[in-house]
C-alpha cells in the first residue's frame, strides 16, 4: 500500500507545537502516511518560540501532497494578505487534495479565499476576530474541528490531535486511528467540543465531576442509561448531573450516549462479523432499525455500506 503524503506547510512565526503534531500522529500508524514539512520558499523559519526550523524538502513537494496541512501563525501578520511566497505555494497544492488548517491555520486558508461559503473552526479567543475579517465564512467556535472530505478546519491548539486521529479514522477506521492515539497516549476520540474550554471556571471539588460516571457508562452502553441511573450513579440529582455533565462535556446527556454509542458500533462493524441486529444490541440500540437511522443521520451511510467501505478499503 501507497502512504499516503502529508505535508505540513509553515510559515514565518509557525507555532512548534502545533507543527510536530501531524508529524507525531500520523507517524503512530505503522507507515500508513510519510509526512514531511515545508515552507513557502523552501527556507528556514524562525517560530514563536525563537528557535528556527529548516526543511528537509522546498515547495514543489506540495505538488505531490496528498493532504496539506498549514501551521498556525500569529494571526494579525496576516494582515492585510497573504505573502506572496505563501500564495504561490497554495498554489502549487494540487485540486484534489485535502486541505487542512490548525487553529489559527485557518486565518491563512481565509486569506486565501479558501472558506469563502464554508463552515470553518478556529481558536476561540480568535473568534471575534476572525468574523470581523471574514463574515463570509461561517465560523463555528463550539468545535474541534469541522469540514468535509476535501477541506477541514480544527479548533485550537491541541485540537489539532483530534483532527489528525479524524482523518485517520476516515482514512483507515477506527482500529487503526485508536491505534495511534494509544501509542501517543492520548483520547482516540475527544468528548464535546472547544465549548467546554471556553473561560469555564474549574469546579471547586472533584467529586462534582461526572467523569467517573461517564467512564462506568462506557463500560455499560448496551444498558439503558437513562439520566436517573447515571445520576444515583453520581450521587447527584438529576438536575444538578445533567448541568454538571454539559459543564464538563459541552454535551447533553443523550447526546454523549449517542456518539460513545456510535463509536463503538462503528469499531464492531469494521472489526467483527457480528450481524447488525448484534451490533445494534452490543452498543444499546434497541433495534437495528435505530442504529440505521443513527448512522445515517450522523454519517450519511447505513450499517451495510460502511462495514462494506472499510472492508474494500483494507483490502485494498
Amino acid at each position: 500500500m501507497t502512504a499516503h503524503r502529508v505535508v505540513v506547510l509553515a510559515q514565518e512565526g509557525a507555532y512548534p507545537f502545533e507543527l510536530g503534531i501531524p508529524a507525531r500522529i500520523f507517524g503512530a500508524t505503522d507507515g500508513a502516511y510519510d509526512v514531511q514539512l515545508t515552507t513557502p520558499t523552501g527556507g528556514a523559519i524562525t517560530t514563536n518560540a525563537g528557535f528556527s526550523v529548516v526543511p528537509a524538502v522546498g515547495p514543489d513537494v506540495l505538488r505531490t501532497a496528498d493532504t496539506v496541512i498549514v501551521a498556525p501563525v500569529d494571526p494579525y501578520q496576516l494582515r492585510p494578505s497573504l505573502t506572496a511566497e505563501m500564495e504561490a505555494a497554495l498554489a502549487l497544492v494540487r485540486p484534489d487534495a485535502r486541505l487542512v488548517s490548525i487553529c489559527t491555520g485557518s486565518f491563512t486558508l481565509a486569506a486565501a479565499g479558501l472558506l469563502v461559503g464554508r463552515t470553518a473552526a478556529t481558536h476561540w479567543q480568535c473568534a471575534p476576530l476572525f468574523r470581523d475579517w471574514y463574515p463570509d465564512v461561517e465560523l463555528d467556535e463550539n468545535v474541534l474541528f469541522s469540514g468535509d472530505s476535501s477541506l477541514v478546519t480544527s479548533a485550537g491548539a491541541a485540537s489539532g490531535i483530534d483532527l489528525c486521529l479524524h482523518l485517520i479514522r476516515e482514512d483507515h477506521g477506527v482500529e487503526l486511528a485508536t491505534l495511534a492515539a494509544r501509542r501517543c497516549v492520548v483520547a482516540p476520540h475527544r468528548e464535546g467540543g472547544q465549548a467546554q474550554f471556553i473561560e469555564r471556571p474549574i469546579p471547586d471539588a472533584p467529586d462534582l465531576s461526572t467523569s467517573a460516571t461517564r467512564a462506568w457508562a462506557l463500560e455499560r452502553l448496551a444498558d439503558d442509561l437513562t439520566i436517573p441511573r447515571l445520576a444515583q450513579h453520581a450521587h447527584m440529582s438529576e438536575r444538578t448531573f445533567v448541568r454538571r455533565f454539559r459543564a464538563d462535556t459541552g454535551l447533553a446527556v443523550r447526546e454523549w450516549l449517542t456518539q460513545q454509542r456510535l463509536v463503538a458500533a462503528r469499531r464492531l462493524l469494521e472489526t467483527t462479523e457480528l450481524g447488525i441486529d448484534s451490533v445494534a444490541a452490543e452498543v444499546g440500540y434497541a433495534t437495528a432499525t435505530s442504529l440505521r437511522r443513527h448512522l445515517a443521520t450522523h454519517l450519511g451511510v447505513s450499517p451495510t455500506t460502511y462495514r462494506r467501505s472499510h472492508r474494500v478499503r483494507d483490502a485494498a
